[in-house]
C-alpha cells in the first residue's frame, strides 16, 4: 500500500465505535444501522469475549459487514482479526497488548487497513516502523468505555502526532459534543466518540450535530 493510498484509508468525520454496554438498550446492529443513516463514515466493531461467545461475535460482524458494505462505510474490527478475515472486513484495530502488528499483516496481507492505538510519541513512532496504516491518539480525556484504559493523554500528545507523524490518526477518548471544538482546532481530521454516539436518544440527529461542530471548526483553507 502506497503513502498516497494510506492517507485515504481513513475518511475524514467522525469515527463511530460500538459499545453495547452504553447504547441505551439497543443492540449492536441497531446502533451501527442508526450510525450508517446518519452518515458516519468509518465503523468499528468492538466486543470482548468476556461479554459474547465468539460465534455471537462472528454473527453480528457479519451481518455488520454486509450492511457497511451496502451503504460504503469502511468496517474495521477490533482485536478478532480471525473474524475480520472471515467476514472480510476492511481491516482490524489493535491495542498495544494485542497482536504484533507486524504479525497481523502477515494474516491480513497487504490490501486491509490495520490501525493501532498509541499513547506516547514512542508508541506512536514504533507504529510508523512496523507497518500500521493509521493511529489512534488518545485517550484525549479521561474515559471509562473501557476496563483497562490508560490515563488521559491529553492536548500536547495529539499536538505532538499533528507535528511528527505522517501516518493517518483518529482522535480518540471522552470526546462529546461540547469539546469536539478543541481536538478540531489541534488539527484532527477524523475524530471518535463513543458513548456520545451510541447512547444518543437519537443517533442520527446526534451525528448530524457533531459533524456540524467539525464542519464549522475546521480551519478554512
Amino acid at each position: 500500500m502506497s503513502e498516497r493510498q494510506k492517507t485515504s484509508i481513513l475518511p475524514a468525520g467522525l469515527y463511530g465505535i460500538t459499545a453495547e454496554k452504553y447504547s441505551a438498550g439497543r443492540d449492536n446492529i441497531e446502533v451501527v444501522r442508526q450510525m450508517i443513516a446518519g452518515g458516519i463514515g468509518i465503523i468499528q466493531y468492538r466486543e470482548k469475549k468476556a461479554a459474547k461467545s465468539s460465534s455471537e461475535i462472528f454473527a453480528e460482524c457479519l451481518k455488520i459487514r454486509e450492511m457497511t458494505r451496502a451503504a460504503g462505510v469502511t468496517f474495521i474490527v477490533n482485536d478478532h482479526v480471525d473474524v475480520a478475515m472471515l467476514v472480510g472486513a476492511d481491516g482490524v484495530h489493535v491495542g498495544q497488548d494485542d497482536l504484533p502488528v507486524a504479525d497481523v499483516r502477515k494474516l491480513l496481507g497487504p490490501g486491509k487497513i490495520i490501525g493501532l492505538s498509541t499513547h506516547s510519541p514512542e508508541q506512536a513512532t514504533e507504529a510508523v516502523k512496523c507497518g500500521a496504516d493509521y493511529i489512534g491518539v488518545g485517550p484525549i480525556f479521561a474515559t471509562k468505555t473501557k476496563d483497562d484504559v490508560c490515563d488521559a493523554v491529553g492536548f500536547s500528545y495529539l499536538e505532538w502526532v499533528r507535528d511528527n507523524i505522517s501516518l493517518p490518526w483518529v482522535a480518540i477518548g471522552g470526546i462529546k459534543l461540547h469539546n469536539i471544538d478543541e481536538i478540531v482546532r489541534r488539527g484532527a481530521k477524523t475524530i471518535c466518540l463513543v458513548t456520545e454516539i451510541v447512547g444518543a436518544p437519537d443517533i442520527p440527529k446526534r451525528i448530524r450535530e457533531l459533524q456540524a461542530a467539525l464542519d464549522s471548526d475546521s480551519p478554512k483553507s
